[in-house]
């Protein structure tokens, strides 16, 4: 295999491979990788209460742990995306899968919430390194259009899946083995690949003449880490020290007010924010971001309704949830031909409304088992998720020109983690506001016992499971209802959101989008959306 190097510029000169196979050798591996890293992101949710149960976090360590990794990601694709273009993509990958192994062995041994909230962010480091460059290195690989259209086809395909088996994987590891074993199991599959991806993976040798600015690396990780504690801790009513949660907030929010301000003045900025300034791009990035927000949280919350109120387990659980993950499927493959039937704006916000339909079901919902409706819903809400989700990103792209592509994929991947790791903290600080107040004192179970139960309904079973006997039986039932209620209140966030989307959509977007500014098919597919398994 022979791989040539780059211009003076940073662009890819050219790629030969001295035998075909060679290259689908590089998209299986590549393609597992980004496996890894799908399933990782969708197997936690299902772990849940196993993992309260061993470590008794918090309802904000809990929460953190669920989602650091996506708090960690949205920023750091954009950094790890530029510093592999000016250092080379290939040893980024190579670290990344260093990084992705050590904190997969730390989580899995995590004694305490907080060494899980840092294992948790390390991993989102590692996916940040492996990501950016995957599509990179198949776009520098297969330079035939025919087979490059193939090839990201396998890719989004392989991505999709991964999260459709998550949770079933999740359910699995937990009933078989313990929490750990999630995280644990990456291990003997990354020292398999590291090795493949050293005799595999191609140069590219980056352009280093491309000045990288540290200082919105800074300002963007930081803003969203700020703002999303902030978020959290007032939830749970909590302060740091003496400075309220108020303060973090304000704090992430001027970040992120400085580094927006600060991409207006650079000449190569991280992200394009002039992009904003068309609307068919705006509303895209906005149903993205509120798409994936409400989608994500719920999905959390969902998969603790499974187990601790109806009663499944782990491995059911899963499995019932797997509906949401195939239709999901089914929407990416039916969505370019819907958007071609209907146009754009009645595909965007008729997806939008599928979604939001689907899951107002849901008010309704209460300890009874519902196994078909359940199964319809979650089918709905995955298909009109993702191709909301596809129309958004078709109109992201078209609504952008060719040169400054490179920029709206950007954005785009960054709404996709910003959504679902806000979609955790925001909903889950709902859920945590509603269902501590509703948790009634139960005759029999101490005053900080309790407080332990008003933590989060996988607390409360934990504490019910110890006490034992018709104290643990009352908790229980006082808990499970104040989770139903708290359920709800999200499930009315979530379709509100949807639904003001949806509104958005059609009103905002026009009808089809302009010819001039289509790009060829596939090419417009961004380079990350993992964490919510919806591509």
């Amino acid at each position: 295999m022979t791989v040539l190097g780059t211009r003076p510029s940073g662009r890819i000169r050219g790629t030969t491979i001295d035998h075909p196979a060679n290259r689908w050798s590089v998209l299986a591996l590549l393609c597992f990788s980004l496996l890894l890293i799908a399933v990782d992101a969708t197997v936690l949710h299902i772990a849940v209460p196993a993992l309260t149960a061993a470590l008794e976090p918090s309802a904000v360590q809990l929460l953190w742990i669920i989602d650091s990794y996506s708090l960690v990601v949205a920023p750091l694709l954009i950094t790890f995306g530029t510093l592999g273009d000016r250092y080379g993509r290939r040893r980024f990958v190579l670290a990344g899968y260093v990084v992705f192994g050590i904190a997969s062995l730390s989580a899995a041994f995590a004694g305490s919430p907080l060494a899980l909230i840092l294992s948790r962010a390390l991993l989102g480091v590692g996916g940040a390194m492996i990501m950016p460059a995957t599509l990179s290195i198949i776009r520098q690989v297969f330079t035939d259009r025919r087979e490059r259209a193939i090839a990201l086809g396998v890719w989004s395909a392989v991505a999709a899946g991964g999260a459709a088996v998550g949770p079933l994987v999740g359910g699995v590891l937990v009933e078989h083995f313990w929490w750990g074993a999630v995280f644990l199991i990456n291990v003997p599959l990354l020292v398999v690949a590291l090795p493949l991806a050293v005799r595999l993976l191609p140069e590219s040798h980056g352009d280093r003449g491309h000045r990288w600015d540290a200082l919105s690396a800074v300002l963007s990780t930081l803003g969203i880490l700020f703002l999303a504690f902030g978020l959290k801790e007032a939830g749970h009513g909590a302060t740091v020290g003496h400075r309220p949660a108020l303060a973090f907030m304000l704090a992430g929010a001027g970040l992120l007010v400085w580094f927006t301000a600060r991409q207006r003045r650079l000449p190569r900025p991280f992200l394009d924010i002039g992009l904003f300034a068309q609307r068919g791009f705006a509303v895209g990035v906005l149903c993205v971001l509120l798409s994936v927000f409400a989608l994500v949280g719920l999905e959390l919350m969902l998969a603790q309704y499974l187990q601790l109120v109806l009663g499944d387990s782990p491995l059911r659980a899963g499995a019932r949830m797997l509906p949401l993950m195939i239709a999901a499927i089914a929407g990416g493959l039916c969505a370019a031909h819907l958007l071609r039937r209907f146009g754009l704006r009645a595909t965007m916000a008729g997806g939008l409304a599928l979604a939001g339909l689907s899951l107002a079901p849901t008010l309704a919902w209460g300890t009874e088992q519902h196994p078909l409706m359940l199964c319809l819903c979650f089918a709905g809400i995955g298909f009109g998720v993702e191709v909301a989700l596809l129309a958004a990103s078709d109109t992201i792209m078209a609504s952008a020109p060719e040169s400054r592509a490179g920029g709206a994929a950007a954005i785009e991947e960054t709404a996709y983690e910003l959504g679902a790791g806000l979609g955790v903290a925001v909903l889950g600080t709902i859920t945590t506001i509603v269902y501590a107040p509703s948790v009634a004192a139960v005759p029999g179970v101490a005053p900080p016992a309790m407080g332990q139960a008003r933590e989060s309904l996988a607390s409360a079973a934990h504490v019910a499971r110890e006490v034992g006997g018709p104290a643990g039986a009352s908790l229980m039932y006082a808990a499970r209802a104040a989770f139903i209620t708290a359920l709800h209140s999200t499930v009315l966030v979530s379709v509100t959101l949807l639904g003001l989307t949806a509104l958005a959509a059609l009103t905002l977007l026009p009808r089809r989008r302009p010819a001039r500014d289509r790009v060829p098919e596939r090419e417009r597919v961004s380079v990350h959306r993992d964490v919510s398994g919806f591509r």
